[in-house]
């Protein structure tokens, strides 16, 4: 399945930084993109590693973002002051210098990528350095200070799209995208992540459904710590695929965080890299089955920085350009030592977790005991009737 993929990058995505000691370190895009290039994915004929054109301008944030926000960013950026009226300065979101101009050019690399592929320049397109999903209108949270991934669907809408799938499988519920489009039926957000019982931000109930007028467009499984990769596809399969052939997107839109994996020391769910593949080539077929291959991937969270996330993104952008790596082969050992160099760290060896996976249906059977299932069931019984679906089918 040869598709043409267009990657926005450029090395000033890293100086989104929080510093040293934030989770959310920059050299996991870093040693990504290496190890991508160890494994020549960007030299492929139907590959396109493109420089961002330019950062989101303070319009095109205005789409997604208030201009008294915009502005309160800036600022920061330069006096490096507190402002606790945006969230700007916490533990989760400190200040750091040039702050807007490092998050305008993740939010502009998001749009180029939705912009290659509404305008036919490619099939896909990503930003792996994208999917910061949880800044608000007004304010950082979550580690996000602009939403590239809403703004890239706003953008979408702006030229004329009328529906737009969004779906999230970070391991933390897609709040900001979900927030601003809450009242929008043109766009379809889901996202499967670990329960608000147990993680941040504390929201993504199955009952948070959509606004008026919208009921049904907002779609959450909220999922038990220990979820491990069997059950987490069961209830993938159980709820996107069916979802997405009815509303039958345009275009899909896709956060691909790898924080739901057994190692990532922020949450609590039990993926393997090897469920995480299959999560990629799911929604590679999805992309090809419900939207005309028009797919955007954007990166996500993922603070296991160094035996995570640079294989599970490596294995992502293999695949969007529809030629996947060997979970077998050996990691690279210009790429180890490279590692090593660059965090201290001891690199994975191979490619893979080891892991086999098998996924039983969900409409092979429901168990009632089963937490995993009751996750999935409630979810289908608060939004399938609003698509004139069966939820028990």
């Amino acid at each position: 399945m040869a598709c043409s993929l267009h990657v926005a990058w450029d090395d000033g995505l890293t100086s989104y930084n929080f510093g040293p000691q934030h989770p959310l370190a920059p050299v996991r895009v870093e040693l990504t993109m290496a190890l991508c290039r160890e494994y020549g994915v960007f030299d492929r004929p139907n590959v396109a590693l493109r420089p961002i054109e330019k950062p989101a301008s303070d319009d095109l944030l205005g789409l997604v973002h208030d201009s008294d926000y915009i502005e309160a960013v800036k600022r920061a950026g330069a006096t490096l002051e507190p402002d606790d009226r945006y969230c700007l300065g916490t533990s989760d979101n400190p200040v750091f210098p040039d702050m807007h101009d490092a998050s305008s050019l993740v939010a502009g690399a998001s749009v180029q990528a939705a912009s290659a592929v509404w305008n036919g320049e490619s099939e896909h397109a990503a930003n792996i350095a994208g999917g910061l999903h949880h800044a608000m209108p007004a304010s950082a949270w979550g580690f996000c200070v602009y939403n590239d991934a809403a703004l890239a669907v706003a953008w979408l809408l702006e030229q004329g799209a009328k529906r737009v799938a969004y779906v999230d499988v970070d391991v933390h519920h897609g709040d900001g995208v979900q927030a601003m489009f809450y009242d929008d039926p043109r766009v379809l957000t889901i996202s499967l992540h670990e329960s608000p019982l147990t993680l941040f931000p504390g929201t993504g109930r199955p009952s948070e459904t959509g606004g008026p007028g919208a009921e049904g467009y907002a779609v959450n499984v909220a999922l038990p710590a220990g979820t491990n990769d069997s059950r987490w596809l069961r209830a993938f399969e159980a709820v996107v695929p069916p979802l997405l052939r009815e509303f039958q997107p345009e275009v899909l839109v896709t956060q691909q965080g790898a924080d739901t994996h057994a190692l990532d020391p922020l949450a609590n769910l039990m993926l393997s890299l090897d469920g995480q593949r299959r999560t990629y080539s799911a929604l590679h077929r999805l992309a090809k089955e419900t939207a005309g291959g028009r797919w955007v991937v954007l990166g996500g969270g993922g603070y296991e920085l160094v035996q995570v996330v640079p294989r599970a993104w490596t294995h992502l952008l293999a695949e969007a350009s529809g030629a996947e790596i060997s979970p077998d082969l050996e990691t690279p050992q210009s790429w180890r030592d490279f590692v090593r160099e660059r965090t201290g760290e001891v690199p994975p060896l191979y490619m893979t977790d080891g892991r086999t996976v098998e996924v039983t249906p969900f409409e092979a059977g429901f168990d009632p005991e089963d937490r995993v299932d009751q996750a999935i069931q409630a979810t289908r019984r608060e939004v399938f009737p609003s698509h004139g679906m069966d939820p028990s089918l």
